[in-house]
């Protein structure tokens, strides 16, 4: 199920990253999970005749809308740049040390499976949760080991906490302190929107990499779970 990433970040990144309880707004959401019949926004897991190994949400979430910072410094409209592509976001921060990290190599390893043309379709967004450390500098270079067309974004904190709320992932502003040890809390799933239509997936933060490889080309093709 899906679950939160609690990350604990100390000095130059050492520190630990544990998979917590759900977020409250996704707790709510989830509410009469594995029924078939559910409240707006909960999710089902895989049964019945859906291909994918993803949870698919019952109210789908809209792409959250906001201009951000990409790696090269330049504007991106999450919404508009992302338009008739698979997108898959995740929001995580470049100091973490395992949950952030696990999660992009899977993705990465997933996307170099498809057929050139699906993987040069798919677009990867990675919104840094700490966006006083994760400079477009830096988020290119720790984007790079995983792939390397892989999307990058910063902005300002209103920005990237309210495109988190749009799809009820927690984040907690980082508070740094004198010796520059804080904590960066952020929600770990992935949302999955395809490029037609209206349906969101969501994958959770223990997502294998063998679920990624399956459901992706999928994804790509537009099929309906």
């Amino acid at each position: 199920m899906p679950g939160m990433g609690v990350a604990d970040s100390r000095g130059r990144g050492a520190g630990r990253c544990v998979v917590a309880g759900l977020a409250t707004l996704v707790l709510t959401a989830v509410a009469g999970c594995g029924s078939s019949a559910g409240p707006p926004g909960s999710v089902r897991t895989p049964a019945g005749g859906s291909p994918y190994q993803a949870h698919v949400v019952r109210l789908p979430f809209a792409k959250p809308a906001g201009v951000f910072t990409d790696t090269n410094g330049k504007p991106f409209d999450l919404k508009k740049d992302t338009a008739g592509h698979p997108t898959l976001l995740y929001f995580g921060y470049t100091h973490c040390p395992d949950v952030c990290p696990l999660t992009m190599a899977s993705l990465g390893a997933a996307v170099k499976k498809l057929p050139e043309q699906q993987r040069e379709d798919f677009r990867v967004v990675f919104i840094t949760t700490d966006p006083r450390r994760d400079t477009p500098k830096r988020l290119r270079a720790w984007l790079d080991a995983f792939g390397k067309d892989f999307i990058g974004l910063t902005g300002s904190w209103h920005t990237i906490a309210r495109a988190a709320k749009r799809v009820h992932v927690a984040v907690v502003k980082p508070k740094p302190t004198k010796s520059g040890d804080y904590q960066v809390t952020h929600g770990a799933q992935v949302f999955g929107f395809p490029p037609a239509g209206n349906q969101t997936y969501m994958f959770s933060a223990e997502t294998p990499v063998q679920d990624f490889k399956h459901d992706l080309p999928l994804f790509a093709k537009g099929v309906r779970p």
